[in-house]
């Protein structure tokens, strides 16, 4: 079994290098050139006549623009369907739509009004309302972003936000720490 998802693992990153290069309208030659192999040593590489080498599969990712865990990622559909995670009792539903370390892309259904307690974390809040009216509550302030509208904030102010006068629905940027406090419930 082991050695069926080896094999399986060593041709998607084939047939990866050989698409990214491709779809860049470079020829083995341009590859060759880029990441310091011989255009043969990439050809056998591509076509599994020769063994992928870390050393290898790192200059080649780094010429293609890509990392290598991009190029050695397992294939599968688990993780195309993203499904709500929802908080009843934040009156809340996410869909995380992105899964990449750093910033996180979520949108969010907002039913429950602005909470209490507003947070602070380090770093900086972006959201775009697409549908309804929320309500941002900063320290002392209460803004209201109407559908259309962006706001942009640094989380070392105190805040929360909530939906104003019915259901809202936002597309949210959140760094590590804004994807902690805005989309984990609190312990």
């Amino acid at each position: 079994m082991r050695m069926k998802q080896d094999d399986e693992v060593d041709a998607l990153v084939r047939a990866r290098i050989r698409g990214l290069r491709t779809a860049l309208g470079w020829s083995l030659d341009e590859l060759a050139a880029r990441c310091h192999l011989s255009p043969s040593t990439l050809s056998r590489i591509e076509t599994g006549h020769r063994r992928l080498g870390l050393d290898q599969l790192t200059a080649i990712a780094r010429a293609l623009g890509a990392t290598l865990d991009q190029l050695v990622e397992p294939a599968g559909d688990a993780d195309v369907v993203i499904r709500p995670h929802h908080d009843a009792d934040r009156g809340v539903t996410t869909w995380l739509l992105s899964r990449e370390p750093g910033l996180t892309v979520a949108k969010m259904r907002i039913t429950g009004p602005v909470p209490a307690d507003l947070k602070v974390h380090p770093g900086r809040d972006w959201f775009i309302v697409l549908a309804g009216v929320v309500e941002l509550r900063l320290a002392e302030r209460s803004i209201i972003v109407r559908a259309g509208e962006a706001a942009e904030f640094s989380t070392m102010v105190p805040h929360a936000f909530g939906a104003h006068d019915g259901p809202a629905e936002i597309l949210a940027v959140l760094d590590h720490d804004g994807r902690r406090i805005h989309l984990h419930p609190a312990p």
